[in-house]
């Protein structure tokens, strides 16, 4: 049996999520529709990263089983042209090994949060960015962030519904920086905790806003009390841009400059 990568694109507004669901539109099933309209049978996508409602892919992965072969262009044009007119298309598909598997073989994954910080209401970002209305501190945020990095109870950070087994996890990496009108928060880690880059950036906020200083957030991570971190920051600003496989894997998990 076949089975196909593929690294898909999405706006997440109208969906609940990526995970399929009873409530409302989900990424996973509109690609489960759109492959057996062409296929014309039941197939099982599956993510690397089950991104909330609201919140965008530039790289997420995927892969599906076919019980036959087809041309890996074939599959991405067909599936696409089945998509429409839903915000979302699959930009590359290629054939991988059985023992590939989109979420248990990724070995990191890549977020960004922007953020506009201005007074006007946002016109073309809306839905992409989250408005804050004072100016940020950039670098005062960049220096608090690093007080997260490495092996940590997340609980401060987690959502209360958060069904994760552990609250440990390692953070690889969390920047802030200024680009053009945006400050954008860029993470990477194994795996994270539902909500986990959300609640980040809105402690982040905090401290940019002259509210926390980068001892208190150190604090509050300490703490292990999901009361007390920050306001969550909305799901309109975030946006999983690329995951990572062992070069054994699959060498094309990933997005070059993303």
């Amino acid at each position: 049996m076949p089975r196909y990568r593929l690294i898909v694109e999405y706006d997440g507004r109208p969906f609940v999520g990526w995970q399929r669901q009873a409530n409302g539109p989900s990424v996973q099933g509109a690609l489960e529709t759109a492959i057996a309209a062409f296929t014309g049978e039941s197939v099982t996508v599956k993510g690397a990263g089950r991104t909330d409602a609201g919140v965008h892919a530039s790289g997420q992965v995927a892969h599906v089983d076919l019980s036959r072969r087809v041309r890996p262009d074939v599959l991405r044009d067909a599936a696409n042209a089945h998509l429409r007119p839903q915000p979302a298309a699959v930009l590359d598909a290629s054939e991988v090994s059985e023992a590939f598997d989109a979420r248990f073989s990724a070995i990191r994954r890549h977020y960004v949060y922007r953020i506009i910080d201005r007074r006007p209401p946002l016109t073309l970002d809306l839905g992409r960015a989250w408005r804050v209305p004072k100016p940020l501190d950039v670098a005062a945020m960049d220096a608090a962030a690093k007080r997260l990095l490495g092996r940590h109870d997340f609980t401060t950070f987690r959502s209360a519904a958060c069904q994760a087994s552990s609250p440990l996890r390692t953070l690889d990496r969390l920047d802030v920086e200024r680009s053009g009108d945006a400050v954008l928060i860029r993470t990477n880690a194994r795996s994270f905790l539902h909500n986990q880059v959300r609640s980040m950036a809105g402690s982040l906020v905090q401290v940019g806003l002259g509210r926390w200083s980068a001892d208190e957030l150190a604090a509050a991570l300490a703490r292990a009390d999901r009361t007390a971190c920050g306001p969550v920051a909305p799901p309109d600003g975030l946006t999983l841009v690329q995951v990572d496989y062992p070069p054994d894997r699959t060498e094309a998990g990933q997005i070059p400059g993303a």
